[in-house]
Formats: C-alpha cells, sequence, structure tokens
C-alpha cells in the first residue's frame, strides 16, 4: 500500500511515518514523506494537490500538517481557517476526484467542553466548537465530507479526532510543565494549574500506532459507507493538574500543585472544559491503553530534554 503522510516534521507526522516504516504493508520502499511547497497550507490549492498526488501516485494519503498555536488561531481567524480549514477542503477534493483515500486528523475542539453528564464525546454529536482553531477544524470536517460525499466523488474519507496530544520532539504539555515546576520550586513557590479543564492526554506514538491499524485493517471506513470519523485517544481521563501531578511524580519534581480554574489565565483562545472523547473501537477490539501507562513511556524523553536544558 502506498501511503503518504503530509506533515512529516510534525509532532504527530514524526511518529506516524515511524510506525508506518514499521508496517508491512508499506513494503521495502516505507511511507511516502510528503513536506513539499505544493502541499503549503497557505496556498495549498486542489490543483497543486492533484499535479502532486498525480506524480506520486499514493493509495491513501494521512494529513497530519496544522497550524496548533490555539491562542495564534484566535488572533487570526482568517489565517487560522485558510490553514486548518479551506486547504483541508481542497486536498480532499483533489483525493475524491481521483479515488485515493483520505485520513485527516481534527480535534476534541470542535465541541464547546460544555457538557456537564460525565460522558465523552461521541463521534456523531453535534460539532460546536468555540474558538477559532476548532472552528477551521469543524470546517474541514464538513469540507472534507462534501467532498467525498459529492456525485463523482470515489475513495473514503476517516476523519481522526484526538485530543491533547504530546510526544517527541518535546516543547509540549509534560515538558512545559516539568520547566514550569522546576522555575516554582527554586522560587520557593507552589505550581498553580488549572483544575476545571478535563481531557484525555494522548501520547503521539500511541495514535500513530493505532491510525496504522486502521489502515493495515482497511477500516478506514466500513462498506457502503464513504466516510467515518474515528474518536483515538489513550484510555482514562485527567484534569490538567491531575496530568500535572503524574508528569511531576514520574519526573521526581517535588513542589506543591495548586488547582486554579482556567479563567485564572488571560488568553486568546478559550478552551473547551470538557475535552473528552469517547473512543471508538479499533479493529483489534482492544482499547489504547490508558494514558498513565503511555506517561510512563514518554519519561525518559522528558528527563533527556530536563537534562540537557
Amino acid at each position: 500500500m502506498r501511503v503518504a503522510v503530509i506533515g512529516v516534521i510534525g509532532r504527530l507526522g514524526r511518529a506516524l511515518v515511524g510506525a508506518l516504516e514499521e508496517a508491512p504493508f508499506t513494503g521495502t520502499r516505507g511511507p511516502i514523506k510528503w513536506d513539499q511547497p505544493e502541499l503549503e497550507l497557505d496556498t495549498l490549492t486542489e490543483a497543486s494537490a492533484g499535479a502532486l498526488l498525480d506524480r506520486e501516485r499514493p493509495e491513501v494519503v494521512v494529513h497530519t500538517a496544522a497550524w496548533t498555536d490555539v491562542d495564534g488561531c484566535a488572533r487570526d481567524p482568517e489565517l487560522a481557517m485558510r490553514r486548518n480549514g479551506t486547504a483541508v477542503g481542497e486536498l480532499a477534493a483533489a483525493c475524491a476526484r481521483r479515488g485515493i483515500d483520505l485520513v485527516v486528523i481534527s480535534t476534541n475542539e470542535v465541541f464547546d467542553g460544555r457538557r456537564t453528564d460525565g460522558i465523552g464525546y461521541a463521534p456523531g454529536d453535534e460539532r460546536h466548537p468555540i474558538n477559532p482553531y476548532g472552528a477551521a477544524k469543524a470546517e474541514a470536517e464538513r469540507l472534507a465530507t462534501a467532498a467525498f460525499e459529492a456525485e463523482g466523488a470515489r475513495g473514503r474519507l476517516g476523519i481522526v479526532r484526538t485530543s491533547w496530544l504530546y510526544g517527541p520532539p518535546g516543547n509540549d504539555f509534560p515538558a512545559k510543565i516539568a520547566g514550569a515546576a522546576l522555575r516554582a520550586r527554586e522560587a520557593g513557590e507552589p505550581l498553580r494549574v488549572v483544575g476545571d479543564e478535563i481531557g484525555v492526554p494522548t501520547y503521539t506514538p500511541d495514535l500513530a500506532e493505532a491510525i496504522v491499524e486502521l489502515l493495515a485493517a482497511d477500516a478506514i471506513t466500513e462498506a457502503p459507507a464513504r466516510t467515518a470519523i474515528h474518536h483515538l485517544v489513550n484510555a482514562g481521563r485527567a484534569s490538567r493538574a491531575d496530568w500535572a501531578r503524574e508528569v511531576l511524580r514520574a519526573a521526581r519534581i517535588d513542589v506543591e500543585v495548586v488547582e486554579v480554574p482556567a479563567a485564572t489565565w488571560q488568553r486568546a483562545s478559550t478552551p473547551p472544559l470538557w475535552a473528552v472523547l469517547a473512543p471508538t473501537p479499533l479493529p483489534s477490539g482492544e482499547p489504547m491503553r490508558d494514558w498513565r501507562e503511555a506517561l510512563a513511556d514518554a519519561v525518559p524523553d522528558l528527563l533527556r530534554s530536563l537534562r540537557a536544558g
């Protein structure tokens, strides 16, 4: 199977390329790693994407590239919509015309996070984003679905929603919280962490393996459906403060954690307070592992980065 990955320099793109290189179905050549000018999110068009598709002829494209600076998106909503919304629609149209399957990475932030029943959002729940990043991602889902369900379209679309991604090469929540904890300890102060944002920390290597499992089982969609939405997250749930405590415990950083409300921090973007996705089944029937188990695998890289810093 010829699988092309867009966004290979990003956190998830790197992990996915690594997982696909180990997958037997990509053959001896491995995945196609795309970071070409034709795919620049500011300028991507159906024509530029189509020319690349015609030249490389993949069977599946996994689009991991995005502008993930949610506060930056809030400060420039039009640019966020262009990069995270309409660019995906252009790519989807090019794939659908050629019968090339497409997997698009989306986010929990297509939901407003105002749910109070303790139930994770399901794939069929109504989208209602409350910030420009989520709005752009929701538009990407809409445009991609329309492209693959248009008359004459071919191929299949998989939308993979996930949440609270972290992993190599660092500069993620665990790395930032560990650095903040060290500074707080040096100053003799507690570490203040948001306690009312609840979500599912998801380790990029685990997400990459789950996507590879979908591809290996030819389970992007189930016939006769042309599109499907998958919620792929590690098991369990946590507040930001819970996550921080687990990071500090694993990294052996002794500092008091004080929970504060999200409203304490002045931000350009409004985060969903309830960021929990209800996971969808993988072909194996096995769920992704608990987020604490995944974090344990991330700790060695975190400790190395702290020592280097």
